[in-house]
């Protein structure tokens, strides 16, 4: 390939927004920020991999790939003219620079795409080598990048250049079934045939700040709808908020974020890249297995402590039982529900995926939370999460925290019993350790979605149960005021239902409850957790499928009654 060459940087530059005058050099060393409103002013490829990989770790691909004039396509100026103009102006074959590197000492292959090479728009030429970079991935078993910059893709090749849309496509979907974690960086533009590709279809895709992606453009939707369109269309926030996007970062803050999805992801484990140093699984962790040892506490009192605003909550225990969270947004339908925090961290030095219901302390944390009542987008978010962890054998965690899903005309209108169901039967399929605790309240199939696990731990003053006590009572007692004795007769607590076989153990709370000594109890679900993760690591896929559905094919046999009917011998 031509060696590439960063364009020459100007004395003075003006932002593109606010029209600021910055001096050249202190712009570059601001990566290209605007100091006065923060806009992230364009930036070449060779910029884009220098700022988002280790210093010196980058090889470029030793192979030149460049684009013919097939179609003899000529415009207002031949296709074969444009394409000398761009490759002189930019010291690039096409539209992306392409190699290794390493980010955070995870090695990745890398492809960025350079919007001042005709629009960064996608011909062939741009399709092979993105394609050839993600077999590259596949050959050395490590992560492939994409950094998108591009207006679509480009018509002068006419339909050879919509096919690069599935050709790229098919090579990441060949990543994913070898269990190769697959990152989308989308930076400003990113439209057409590359948004509805490769930009979006990768396992990960966090946006640059600022960053503006869509199918179409804004201008020819207002001319093709003749309607005004909000001033934060199509950005990076717009489409963090519809649940289009996993995050949406600043330029200074993406290469940790990125080294810390590689590390939380397993990137640099071993047969993958880097050897990672590991950390001994606290295998001394105390869980509860015979309900004798259990004091016998009253169910409705169990209720109130479970549904105390005091104890931890799913991000209590990422912040203190794990470590190097990385939050993954959004059910990619239009939604990203609050109620439920899905994404990765590492467990004791493992690689792990994480999924919990998030309640709050306080009064406006509930509310933003939506009181830890997931919509149809939370459970859809949490099973795509764990499908993405299943692809990359990573053992799944589940925290269960909820009064039930959210019960209203939002959550109806967008198919609540479908995405729960959807969830307990993709649960089923998931070919990696699967661990839940339920650490508060484990309401009815609000729960369950999230708890269909080869272990189910519970806290010592949990609740789980298929209705609520208020919602029992009201139904079957007439009146909401029995929920005590409701409580007691649906025998929910942690004590009960290890008696029953339906947990498998109980890990044990602070003198006081999980709510006087938050802190230990941290330690304690994590050094729990870290012990049944670490018995089941290394279990075949195939046989923690079977386990887990013979598992679930058991409960209830212990409470009926069948008999076998003989026909009567037919009539001589």
């Amino acid at each position: 390939m031509s060696a590439p060459c960063s364009a020459p940087r100007p004395d003075w530059v003006r932002c593109g927004r606010c029209g600021t005058l910055h001096y050249g050099k202190k712009l570059a060393r601001a990566l290209n920020v605007c100091h006065e409103c923060g806009h992230h002013q364009p930036m070449t490829a060779q910029d884009r991999i220098a700022t988002l990989t280790d210093e010196g770790s980058f090889a470029p691909m030793n192979v030149s790939v460049v684009a013919t004039d097939a179609l003899a396509f000529t415009d207002s100026k031949p296709y074969a003219g444009r394409l000398a103009k761009a490759r002189a102006a930019t010291g690039l074959d096409d539209a992306v620079l392409a190699g290794t590197a390493r980010i955070g000492g995870c090695p990745v292959a890398i492809a960025a795409m350079d919007f001042r090479f005709m629009g960064g728009s996608l011909g062939s030429a741009v399709g092979e080598m993105i394609t050839l970079t993600a077999e590259t991935a596949l050959h050395r078993r490590i992560p492939f990048i994409v950094v998108t910059a591009s207006g679509g893709a480009r018509m002068q090749e006419g339909v050879l250049a919509l096919l690069q849309m599935a050709k790229v496509s098919q090579a990441i979907a060949t990543l994913k079934d070898a269990g190769l974690l697959t990152v989308s960086v989308v930076t400003d533009p990113t439209y057409g045939g590359v948004a509805a590709s490769f930009a979006t279809n990768c396992d990960v895709v966090v946006m640059e700040q600022g960053a503006r992606m869509g199918f179409a453009g804004p201008r020819v939707i207002e001319q093709t709808i003749r309607q005004k369109l909000p001033a934060d269309f199509q950005t990076a926030d717009f489409l963090l908020a519809h649940g289009q996007v996993d995050a949406v970062q600043s330029r200074a803050a993406l290469p940790g974020w990125l080294a810390r999805l590689l590390a939380a992801t397993g990137a640099a484990a071993p047969g993958r890249g880097a050897p990672r140093v590991r950390r001994r699984p606290a295998l001394d962790a105390t869980i509860i297995t015979d309900p004798a040892r259990l004091d016998e506490v009253d169910a409705w009192q169990v209720v109130g402590a479970a549904r105390g605003s005091g104890r931890p909550t799913t991000l209590d225990y990422l912040a203190g039982a794990f470590s190097g969270f990385v939050e993954l947004h959004g059910d990619r339908a239009g939604t990203d529900c609050p109620s439920v925090v899905a994404g990765f961290a590492l467990l004791e030095g493992e690689p792990v995926a994480v999924i919990g219901q998030q309640k709050g302390h306080d009064t406006k944390e509930l509310v933003a939370r939506n009181f830890g009542m997931p919509l149809p987008s939370g459970y859809r978010k949490a099973l795509r999460v764990m499908r993405l962890a299943a692809t990359l054998a990573i053992p799944i965690v589940t925290i269960v925290d909820t009064p039930g899903a959210f019960p209203g005309l939002e959550a109806e209108a967008g198919g609540q019993a479908g995405a729960i169901a959807d969830s307990i039967l993709g649960m089923f399929g998931l070919r990696t350790p699967v661990v839940t605790v339920v650490t508060g309240e484990g309401g009815s199939g609000g729960a369950l979605a999230l708890a269909v696990a080869d272990r189910v731990l519970m806290l010592e003053r949990s609740t789980y149960s298929v209705i609520s006590p208020e919602g029992c009572s009201a139904i079957l007692w007439g009146d909401a005021a029995s929920a005590p004795a409701a409580a007691r007769a649906l025998r929910i607590t942690a004590r009960e239902l290890l008696g029953l076989g339906l947990v498998d153990g109980v890990v044990p709370e602070p003198a006081g409850g999980a709510a006087a000594d938050p802190q230990a109890m941290v330690a304690g679900l994590g050094q729990a957790v870290a012990r049944v993760v670490a018995e089941l690591r290394g279990t075949a896929g195939d046989a923690l499928v079977r386990r887990r559905r013979e598992r679930y094919r058991s409960f209830g046999t212990s409470a009926i009654i069948t008999r076998v009917l003989v026909p009567e011998a037919a009539a001589v």
